[in-house]
């Protein structure tokens, strides 16, 4: 995955979010388009996390800092 690719990923979920006022889902999107999603950015959750629209669980966090250590 480049950072073009990653970068076209969030702006298309930021894009969508905006136009439609809410977290966009899955099915808001072609198979196509919503497979190079999550090949760019991961699960549905984390793509959504990566572009700035949901914010990471207490729990998701904390895992991160103690694999970090």
């Amino acid at each position: 995955m480049t950072q073009e690719q990653r970068e076209w990923a969030i702006g298309l979920l930021k894009e969508k979010a905006s136009a439609l006022s809410r977290l966009p889902k899955k099915d808001d999107f072609d198979d196509v388009t919503r497979s190079k999603i999550k090949s760019f950015l991961g699960p549905w959750p984390r793509a959504l996390e990566a572009a700035g629209l949901k914010s990471a669980k207490a729990e998701q966090i904390t895992r991160k800092k103690e694999h970090r250590k």
